[in-house]
């Protein structure tokens, strides 16, 4: 799940990243990279009821950013409710976050 909020004070957009208990399936923790952090890990928080979420202020000057989540150092998944795909000429398609 992707949430939004616009802030009023400031040029940024507060985004929530969440994967569901079933999306997170059996991982013991999972990365959010995307170009907005030059595809570093930055590592999720794992909740109680089994799902992972984060928070980012992203710059609204650029509209929109490539991202994926990386489970347990080794599989690469997208976010089902991304805003869109594109190919990453590797191996498939990152997620499209657009602001």
């Amino acid at each position: 799940m992707l949430k939004k909020q616009y802030l009023k004070t400031r040029a940024v957009c507060k985004v929530t990243f969440r994967i569901s208990k079933s999306a997170a399936q059996s991982a013991r923790e999972i990365a959010l990279i995307g170009d907005f952090n030059y595809w570093q890990r930055h590592p999720m928080t794992a909740l109680k009821n089994g799902e992972f979420t984060t928070v980012l202020e992203l710059d609204t000057g650029k509209t929109e950013y490539q991202f994926r989540y990386v489970y347990d150092d080794s599989r690469w998944e997208n976010d089902w409710e991304a805003d869109g795909y594109v190919s990453n000429g590797i191996d498939g398609e990152n997620g499209i976050l657009r602001i």
